[in-house]
């Protein structure tokens, strides 16, 4: 097991070559035969940081950072308690207040079987599990508790895309058939959903009914009022969030399900189903409490 804090070359960021020029190395150049190393401090029991930082060049998160002036990087591999690893990335210096990137990850399998998911591909499939992420802007803060989301300790970092692109690239090399995450809270889903859908075609219909019944609404205050509690069902009932699985397919099967007719016109019949309203009253009171 290990926990070790990465800076290639004997400094804190990755060679020249990996930001600047041409790409650094070729996909067949990145990855070679490897026998895989469970427990040790490759990611993902596989890749040497020099293969990640590859990737992390190709996909245009370093040139990102640098634009930026988040550097140099440091980064940070905890396997102490794998299959699951902790991934960090820090500016300058292992530190929490400069951290950019938490990730938590592990190798899953998915079984669809017992569940209603027409047309989903059958057998076991083996995914990448989100069981943590954090993106976020290491010199930037919030002006009150309102301005942050539920949960979020600084403003996001905006590199979302890159990052999914980086584990989408690497499962795809380990034969992974999709990207799972179990979202903690209801804006958790609807930041995923612009790459990622419920594989319960009726978690997802409810989600985009909620976000479709207060589209004036920004996402950060539908976020709150979620979380306080203050969201109402049709019935009058106090909404609750329940994560579900969200999937990125990284197998062709799997996105032709989210495709579908079956599966489209499913989450339609539960979207129009649904309606939601803000407990006001309630939200007043939560909003003076803080």
């Amino acid at each position: 097991m290990s926990k070790d804090s990465i800076t290639p070359s004997g400094t804190s960021g990755p060679p020249e070559s990996l930001w600047g020029g041409e790409p650094l190395v070729g996909e067949g150049e990145i990855f070679g035969e490897r026998t895989q190393g469970r427990g040790s401090s490759l990611f993902l029991g596989r890749f040497t940081m020099a293969e990640v930082l590859a990737v992390l060049e190709k996909k245009g998160f370093l040139k990102e950072s640098r634009k930026r002036g988040f550097w140099p990087l440091v980064y940070s591999i905890d396997s102490s308690a794998y299959p699951l690893q902790r991934f960090q990335v820090f500016v300058r210096e292992k530190s929490p207040q400069l951290e950019m990137v938490d990730l938590k990850i592990r190798e899953g399998r998915f079984d669809p079987r017992g569940r209603t998911l027409p047309g989903f591909p059958q057998g076991l499939l083996r995914t990448l599990n989100f069981e943590w992420l954090t993106l976020q802007n290491p010199g930037a803060e919030f002006a009150g508790k309102r301005g942050a989301l539920p949960g979020q300790l600084r403003p996001g970092l905006g590199m979302s895309k890159r990052i999914m692109d980086v584990l989408g690239f690497l499962g795809k090399r380990m034969h992974q058939d999709a990207l799972l995450a179990f979202p903690a809270f209801y804006h958790n889903a609807v930041l995923f959903s612009r790459y990622f859908h419920f594989v319960n075609p009726d978690k997802e219909g409810e989600i985009q009914a909620i976000r479709r019944s207060f589209l004036s609404m920004s996402i950060k205050q539908l976020a709150w009022i979620v979380h306080l509690g203050c969201l109402r069902a049709g019935d009058g009932a106090v909404y609750e969030w329940r994560a579900e699985e969200q999937m990125l397919p990284l197998r062709s099967e799997i996105q032709d399900y989210f495709g579908s007719r079956a599966y489209r016109d499913r989450v339609r019949e539960v979207q129009r189903s649904l309606r939601f309203e803000v407990d006001w009253e309630r939200y007043e009171e939560k909003a003076q409490e803080d």
